[in-house]
């Protein structure tokens, strides 16, 4: 049974998660405002799982970001068309095709990483190495569990 102190924390964590999602957006919104050709999150996303995790089919992407494949489908044309991914044979299967980040994608996925790094780095840069440790180590498992529960309940729907 969940008790009255741990609803009262668990409110305070979603109250704080709801701030930071709702800033994030708004970060987004003005970025994208200022540069109206750039890539929206959701299809930047399809880089990074491309430039981090290597070659992949279009469907196993789509996996990857909970996303549906028709919708991939569009993303992916629009990174194809812009030359940050590119098609090729998969080698294990002649017929179908594998998406990989080009020379060009993983540049602007390098870039946008170091801007993202150093921009958390100067917000934590008065915090002491333990407090930025710790947050590391609670953070992560937040987002471990968080995971774990999702994947359970979207086992247990099927």
């Amino acid at each position: 049974m969940t008790t009255t102190e741990e609803l009262h924390t668990a409110d305070e964590i979603g109250s704080q998660l709801v701030r930071l999602v709702r800033l994030i957006e708004r970060v987004q919104a003005q970025y994208q405002a200022e540069y109206p050709d750039a890539v929206d999150r959701a299809t930047y996303l399809l880089l990074v799982h491309l430039a981090k995790d290597g070659a992949r089919r279009a469907g196993a992407l789509a996996e990857a970001v909970h996303s549906d494949p028709s919708t991939v489908s569009r993303q992916v044309a629009h990174l194809v068309q812009l030359g940050l991914i590119e098609r090729v044979a998969d080698p294990a299967d002649g017929r179908a095709s594998l998406l990989v980040a080009t020379d060009e994608g993983r540049r602007v996925f390098d870039e946008n990483r170091q801007l993202r790094n150093r921009g958390i780095a100067a917000l934590m840069s008065s915090w002491p190495d333990d407090d930025r440790q710790a947050f590391v180590r609670l953070l992560t498992r937040f987002t471990d569990s968080f995971e774990r529960q999702k994947a359970r309940a979207g086992s247990s729907r099927s």
